[in-house]
């Protein structure tokens, strides 16, 4: 077994055996967090304005976000790594579409989405794993398709482990993640920066880009 696929099995397990907890925790996340619903809009207008059609959730864990996607309206299926999650995922939501995957390889073929949403699913990628994450994006994502990264934001420190509730994870300079996406080859829309809420230790960062023509 490689580096790669230890930490994605350490992951899926930790993942697996705090499904019931996290996906109580994760049912109304959005409800108190009118900038991150706002971001979330905005990505869901650009897609269905300028690039209509399918757009996955990569980490969709028990399935609320891409639910709320769908009311945003969007056609949109979500990706896990965990089978504990997409189990919650499809009883949640029966009438919604959840794959079992790997987001450093997705079983989907080359520019088939739309857009794609990784809403705090890279944090827990080893630094020097998250460009080949980001080429994959690149990849099954159609010229013109727009990509929406949530992650936690290193507060002007360089990329930082941290005690995560479920797995180690990491905080990213927004200057940095935004530099490999240009490197995959995507142009910045805009991001978004807010200071932790109630309950939250970090600051959290929010990254719209716009997969290039000719790029990655």
């Amino acid at each position: 077994m490689t580096d790669v696929d230890s930490h994605l099995s350490r992951t899926a397990t930790a993942y697996d055996q705090l499904a019931v907890p996290y996906a109580e925790f994760a049912r109304d996340a959005l409800a108190g967090l009118p900038l991150d619903r706002a971001v979330l809009a905005a990505f869901a207008e650009l897609v269905r304005t300028t690039s209509p059609g399918p757009v996955v959730e990569l980490g969709c864990g028990p399935g609320q976000l891409t639910a709320h996607l769908r009311e945003l309206g969007l056609d949109v299926f979500g990706v896990d790594l965990s089978p504990a999650m997409i189990d919650i995922a499809s009883r949640a939501y029966p009438d919604l579409r959840f794959d079992l995957g790997s987001m450093d390889r997705l079983d989907l073929a080359d520019g088939s989405v739309s857009g794609i949403v990784s809403w705090y699913s890279i944090i827990h990628a080893p630094p020097e794993s998250v460009p080949g994450y980001l080429a994959e994006f690149g990849r099954v994502l159609a010229t013109g398709g727009h990509l929406l990264l949530g992650f936690f934001e290193s507060e002007g420190d360089p990329v930082t482990a941290f005690d995560h509730r479920v797995v180690t994870a990491y905080r990213w300079p927004v200057d940095e993640l935004a530099e490999l996406l240009d490197r995959a080859g995507f142009l910045e829309v805009g991001r978004m920066t807010r200071e932790p809420g109630e309950g939250e230790r970090f600051r959290r960062g929010h990254l719209l880009v716009r997969r290039a023509a000719g790029r990655g």
